[in-house]
């Protein structure tokens, strides 16, 4: 059975279809045009699988989307392409499709590719982590997600990191994704230099007070949200992911932000760099 997988991004749509020794044997990108709306999405999305089986009639489906599916309503929740929120979206391919699907978030899916393609093959419990336009996590347990009683396992971008701190778009304040994701951290700079920079120009300038003020604070937030984490669910390997995961100085400064943080005499969890980069999303969707 061949497995098609689609990774639906904030600016993209990618799809790939595996055979059966999980061989890569055509894959696409398209835009994914969110301010177009969710019909142009679903729309998309059908489009895209029929392109990569239409030369195939035995295989499964696996998205995978930002946010959840909730268990109470079955619509999408907890979704930073806030289009898809509140959405029917499984429901409304399942039956453009005319099949069952398999769908899951992106850090569920970036975890279970890593855990069983990437970085963390022959670890048993790893946490992974999506560092981008916002912050996530998936939890993948003897190569096995662990989604949790409510479709929530792993959102650690929305615990509270600072108590009425930073508003986020969920409706709290303090949330570890309003200071460690990729805007929160260009919107900080601003703040701090009164200059508007991506985040790789950033990375490349830190000189100066102000410079060094934002790495302080960055170090301190990772440090603190990441060890959290450890300190709950004690993984034998975290894997960093997203944009965010090629910033070198996250694994080693970073690393012993962490470690200087967690509650134990004995901290010795790997942080590790992402092997698949932007493609654990899609191959993860297909090993769903």
């Amino acid at each position: 059975m061949y497995k098609i997988g689609i990774d639906l991004g904030g600016t993209k749509i990618e799809g790939i279809c595996l055979d059966e020794k999980l061989n890569a044997v055509k894959r696409t990108r398209i835009p994914t045009n969110q301010h177009n709306g969710y019909r142009f999405i679903v729309d998309s999305i059908v489009s895209l699988v029929r392109d990569l089986t239409k030369e195939i009639s035995d295989y499964s489906i696996g998205i995978c989307t930002p946010g959840a599916i909730s268990k109470k309503t079955g619509l999408i929740k907890n979704s930073n392409t806030q289009c898809l929120i509140g959405m029917p979206l499984k429901d409304d391919l399942e039956r453009l499709l005319g099949r069952k699907i398999a769908m899951d978030n992106d850090a569920n899916c970036f975890a279970m590719a890593e855990s069983r393609l990437g970085a963390a093959v022959g670890h048993g419990v790893v946490f992974g982590v999506i560092m981008g336009t916002g912050v996530g996590g998936g939890i993948v347990i003897d190569g096995k997600v662990h989604r949790g009683r409510t479709n929530i396992a792993g959102e650690w971008g929305h615990h509270t990191l600072h108590q009425n701190g930073n508003k986020c778009y969920c409706g709290k304040l303090g949330c570890v994704e309003t200071y460690i994701s990729g805007p929160a951290l260009e919107k900080r700079w601003t703040q701090l230099t009164g200059k508007k920079s991506g985040l790789p120009e950033i990375v490349k300038a830190l000189d100066g007070v102000p410079a060094q003020t934002w790495k302080k604070e960055f170090l301190e937030n990772f440090g603190t949200g990441l060890a959290n984490v450890i300190d709950i669910l004690d993984p034998d390997a975290v894997v960093l992911g997203g944009g965010l995961s090629n910033i070198d100085f996250l694994y080693t400064e970073g690393r012993d932000a962490v470690y200087g943080t967690v509650f134990s005499d004995l901290v010795d969890t790997p942080i590790l760099k992402n092997k698949l980069g932007d493609s654990a999303g899609v191959f993860g969707a297909a090993l769903l």
